[in-house]
């Protein structure tokens, strides 16, 4: 197991921009931080597959565009096998050099599109698969996914109804793919965020890259908070940061010192109604799922070695 100190931000970030401004994101949106920073490493030279989500509004209305490179639209269950099919096409005639991207959020990869998601992942195209995680189907109204986790309110799981079910495990699912690489990252990281791009771009297949994306509407939290909840999130190891390698060689990312879920959980008020015994299931269910992961770091590092 490899871990990296606490990360210096914004050493690595280029200054260029190609994200322009005039986009419709939200005040306090992880998504648009998100892609300002994914471009900045990407280049002018990508294509971004956009299916049905935030992003498909963020972007701005036709014939308008802030994402400075050509994009894509396409149905939401295809954002995987139409970006496929665009990087068959730039073989086809030639064209190299071009990052061809799927950028989609949580509803579109881990339910609608997680069939076709699979597919391109077992045909290794020479794709990479962003999804920006905001935990619901934010652009429709706050709905449940299967990104959602254990105890959040949404309008289809409101009150004492919250989702009892826990979130899927996006990155160990595609590790069992045994895909070339896949990586979680978040928005309080840039110089994380960069080098893993850098490092997907470096690689030929299938790369997937899963961003922990707060949505203040959505997560009902203030939208100064959204670094913050992105860093708390990583520090009470609700989202670690690591890289998986052919499915067995992992790197830790960042092992920080524990924070308390508490703190994670009391910027959001999609979490305000838990009693004290429920948010210590979910310090359990966070504490479990790191000795997991450490777990299948020591069997890659015996398998690696």
């Amino acid at each position: 197991m490899e871990a990296l100190p606490h990360l210096k931000n914004f050493t690595e970030v280029a200054e260029r921009e190609i994200m322009t401004s005039g986009h419709v994101a939200c005040p306090g949106c992880g998504a648009a931080l998100a892609m300002r920073l994914a471009l900045k490493t990407l280049g002018r030279d990508t294509i971004l597959v956009i299916p049905a989500c935030c992003w498909a509004v963020i972007d701005g209305p036709f014939p308008y565009s802030a994402a400075g490179v050509p994009v894509f639209q396409v149905a939401f269950e295809t954002a995987a096998i139409s970006a496929g099919a665009i990087r068959y096409g730039l073989d086809a005639t030639g064209k190299k050099g071009i990052n061809v991207v799927a950028w989609a959020g949580d509803g579109g990869t881990f339910d609608i599109g997680f069939g076709q998601l699979s597919a391109a992942a077992e045909r290794n195209d020479d794709i990479i698969y962003v999804c920006y995680d905001n935990e619901a189907y934010m652009n429709t109204g706050i709905q449940r996914s299967s990104a959602t986790p254990w105890g959040a309110w949404t309008t289809t799981t409101p009150g004492a109804d919250f989702k009892r079910e826990r979130k899927k495990n996006l990155l160990e699912i595609m590790a069992a793919h045994r895909i070339p690489y896949g990586a979680t990252t978040t928005v309080a990281y840039p110089d994380d965020l960069v080098r893993k791009f850098r490092r997907a771009m470096s690689v030929e297949g299938f790369r997937l890259i899963h961003i922990f994306s707060p949505c203040p509407p959505g997560h009902k939290a203030l939208e100064k908070d959204s670094i913050l909840e992105s860093r708390y999130a990583v520090e009470s190891r609700v989202f670690p940061l690591y890289e998986v390698e052919d499915g067995t060689h992992y790197t830790l990312s960042m092992d920080p010192p524990k924070r308390p879920v508490d703190d994670y959980l009391n910027l959001q008020g999609r979490f305000r109604h838990l009693t004290d015994e429920q948010r210590a299931y979910i310090q359990q269910t966070v504490d479990e799922e790191w000795a997991r992961l450490m777990h299948r770091m020591k069997v890659g590092e015996a398998i690696g070695g």
